[in-house]
């Protein structure tokens, strides 16, 4: 009896569906990501082996190579609220859409006095050409600043070693002791007696003790 032969089908695939789909997701995280914002100023972090990352709820303090600072607010910040207080304790005038403006900011580097001009002037000074927050012995701003962030987590009972987290110091490496340590004054000032530093990382040198020490 003949062998039947079995008719071969096309093994042609449309892929037409598949490739709408993936073009879908492509633009779908495209529009979704959000950037990370750009630096103040650049700054050279001195290195280190940590390997923890910078949380998106961080209050970043920035200390450049000629010794200006400024402040960063992450994206999970109540940063109106803080602004408003701000706005409260050293009594600087502004109106709601005043504040509206400011808390689009992304940086914060200018002194007190010049907040409210500048916010409703038509020019827009980038922030590395801004003087930076002062933080001299005669005029730290910087606890100013630190005491509306403080005051708004109390508020939202938060406890102190958890904003302690996200209190994060970013220095130039050759920046000068002398400013970092009106920083470390300013949070001091708000009985904030720790916080952490920003720095590069690098591979844990072979043969150290550290590299040595087994993994929790």
């Amino acid at each position: 009896m003949p062998k039947v032969k079995i008719p071969r089908k096309s093994t042609t695939i449309d892929m037409t569906a598949m490739c709408d789909v993936a073009f879908l997701l492509l633009s779908f995280f495209i529009l979704a990501t959000k950037q990370k914002p750009p630096e103040a100023v650049s700054v050279s972090t001195p290195s280190s082996v940590s390997k923890k990352v910078t949380p998106d709820t961080a209050f970043v303090i920035t200390l450049s190579g000629d010794g200006r600072t400024f402040l960063m607010m992450g994206e999970g910040t109540p940063k109106n609220e803080i602004l408003k207080k701000v706005n409260e304790y050293k009594g600087l005038g502004l109106n709601n859409n005043d504040l509206s403006k400011w808390g689009t900011s992304e940086v914060f580097g200018r002194p007190f006095n010049e907040v409210k001009g500048s916010l409703r002037s038509s020019q827009n000074i980038p922030p590395a050409q801004q003087k930076g927050i002062p933080t001299d012995s005669a005029n730290n701003e910087m606890i100013d600043w630190i005491r509306a962030i403080k005051d708004v987590y109390a508020e939202k009972q938060v406890s102190q070693n958890k904003l302690q987290e996200i209190l994060l110091i970013k220095g130039d490496a050759n920046a000068l002791y002398p400013k970092f340590k009106n920083i470390k004054l300013a949070l001091k000032k708000n009985e904030i007696y720790k916080f952490r530093l920003i720095t590069s990382g690098v591979p844990v040198p072979q043969g150290s003790e550290l590299y040595n020490k087994p993994d929790k």
